[in-house]
């Protein structure tokens, strides 16, 4: 707050001060008359010439609760994408073993089949349809042994990746809230300055102002002692 602002203040207070000393008296009340515009006036205009930081403070402190919502929707964010990507690496998974066993079923139908057409013509037919029954369980037991290790990678991975979401969203919450308490500490400690400053201000503006009412008073108790009729306008002196 400038010198010149400071000046300003005490102008505006001490103009306040003098208008409600000297408005006129209501009869037979302890109220008064006072210009309302005027008033109005004067208080608008100390407002305007009072520290902007106090609504800088405010905006400060409002700005908190937006960072944290965006770091908690950032988490949120996160967090589903991970869901996403494992529930689609296990749908690809299954999708290939059931591939894989179709293929393996197909396989083993043909050597059957082939087995079968052979038969005809080899002394050892059952021999090559058990050879072929083998064959094809053999694929079956390797197919069923592949699609247990890619699910159980799938599962692996999934877990990975929601661990590593769940880290995420707990780091992204602790700078989010550190952040925060930051902004809030600083905020706090800025418009406590302030309130301090401008509660000098006042305290200087009041001892100005009384000041001011202290010399009125005199110059009104000399008036009224010099020639013992006050002024137009002015009041006697109060005795203590």
């Amino acid at each position: 707050m400038t010198d010149q602002s400071l000046r300003r203040v005490d102008e505006l207070l001490s103009e306040l001060i003098e208008t409600v000393e000297t408005a006129r008296a209501l009869p037979m009340s302890a109220s008064c008359v006072l210009p309302r515009e005027r008033i109005l006036d004067l208080l608008d205009e100390l407002r305007e010439v009072l520290p902007p930081e106090m609504d800088e403070a405010r905006t400060v402190i409002a700005r908190r609760d937006k960072v944290l919502q965006e770091a908690y929707e950032a988490a949120a964010a996160t967090r589903e994408r991970s869901v996403v990507e494992a529930d689609t690496v296990l749908a690809d998974a299954a999708h290939r073993a059931e591939q894989m066993l179709a293929e393996a079923d197909r396989e083993a139908g043909e050597m059957i089949q082939a087995g079968r057409a052979e038969q005809g013509r080899l002394v050892a037919a059952t021999t090559v349809h058990q050879a072929a029954a083998q064959a094809a369980s053999a694929l079956r037991s390797d197919v069923e042994r592949y699609q247990a290790q890619v699910t159980a990678e799938a599962q692996e991975y999934d877990a990975h990746l929601r661990a590593e979401a769940d880290r995420y969203v707990h780091d992204a919450r602790t700078d989010a809230e550190g952040y925060a308490t930051k902004l809030t500490a600083d905020a706090e400690d800025y418009a406590e300055r302030t309130l301090d400053e401008l509660a000098a201000v006042l305290h200087r503006s009041a001892l100005t102002a009384e000041q001011g009412r202290t010399a009125l008073a005199q110059r009104r108790a000399s008036a009224w002692a010099a020639d013992g009729t006050p002024e137009e306008g002015q009041r006697p002196p109060i005795s203590a």
